[in-house]
């Protein structure tokens, strides 16, 4: 007689998250590196440099980046651009000391996740790259509030002017109601559990928009949404 198996079971049967750190100061990286490890995850590489940091993501290919902006040789923006870029499915967290405005839309507008300062705990920084794994958006209180203001700032500019490229190829039914719940901000947990279907569909949806629309993250996503008027604003 065969016993059903249990969630542990399932859950151990589950690849762990594969991470990589990049940091110029050598004692904190290895402590993230370290304690990210403890947590769990398969930690594949670590890099202090940013030309470094783009060879070995490329070798190593994490589920998610830990990236500090300030790094010698290429500034952590350029890091996250050119890897997003040439890796859609990579994940970017960036854990950074400076809390500056200008240094978390910049971080966002190249690709990154989330953005969390190097003052988080150990628990939230494990929270933290999980959620980002999942594709969910995670933020230092305070700074999310700032970048759904951003988005609504560049939905007001002036559109460039029509050229005569073909219109973008239309959404699905299903494909407008999760756009739109991701620009109200909801999670995809959230959205799965709205809209009663799995966390991986949610994904999948998305990834299909980004596609159809020729978008490359989740920040030109609800820029489209404000603009067309998905967001219920």
């Amino acid at each position: 007689m065969t016993t059903p198996s249990t969630p542990h079971a399932r859950e151990s049967t589950e690849r762990p998250i594969r991470v990589m750190v990049v940091d110029d100061h050598p004692m904190w990286r290895d402590a993230v590196a370290r304690d990210l490890s403890e947590s769990g995850f398969d930690v594949v590489a670590t890099a202090g440099d940013g030309p470094g940091a783009v060879r070995r993501a490329r070798a190593a290919v994490p589920d998610v980046l830990v990236l500090d902006l300030n790094l010698p040789g290429m500034p952590g923006v350029q890091v996250c651009k050119e890897l997003v870029g040439s890796h859609p499915a990579l994940r970017v967290l960036v854990l950074s000391a400076s809390g500056e405005h200008a240094d978390v839309l910049e971080a966002v507008k190249s690709g990154a996740t989330g953005y969390l300062l190097k003052s988080a705990s150990t628990q939230e920084l494990t929270d933290a790259v999980r959620a980002t794994a999942a594709g969910d958006p995670v933020f230092t209180p305070g700074l999310a509030g700032l970048v759904l203001g951003e988005y609504r700032r560049l939905a007001s500019d002036p559109a460039p002017a029509a050229s005569d490229e073909p219109k973008a190829p239309q959404l699905t039914e299903r494909e407008t109601e999760v756009l739109r719940l991701v620009a109200k901000g909801l999670s995809y947990k959230q959205i799965a559990e709205r809209l009663v279907i799995s966390h991986r569909t949610v994904q999948n949806h998305v990834q299909n928009t980004l596609g159809k629309l020729q978008l490359h993250n989740r920040v030109e996503l609800v820029r489209y949404a404000i603009e067309t008027g998905l967001d219920g604003a």
